[in-house]
């Protein structure tokens, strides 16, 4: 059974307009596209595999949404 992921993402209007801009244009790179979709859905609520599956994308690319939690910041897993 897929287990939910340890992170929680609080996104602040801001960050969700902007996030949101990004995924929706068709000229940014589509690395940052995927990347902005992700932590919206994460955001949601969503689990990884389910973002997988609405992206149709490889599961093992889902777990990066934690380096890419807010623009212009990098959200740590590491207790250093």
């Amino acid at each position: 059974m897929p287990r939910s992921s340890p992170y929680h993402i609080d996104l602040s209007d801001d960050e969700r307009r902007a996030l949101e801009s990004l995924a929706r244009r068709s000229t940014s790179p589509y690395r940052d596209v995927v990347r902005a979709r992700i932590v919206l859905l994460a955001a949601q609520g969503l689990r990884n595999d389910e973002i997988a599956a609405r992206l149709d994308t490889p599961r093992q690319v889902v777990p990066g949404r934690v380096d890419v939690a807010r623009p212009g910041t990098t959200a740590s897993t590491s207790s250093a």
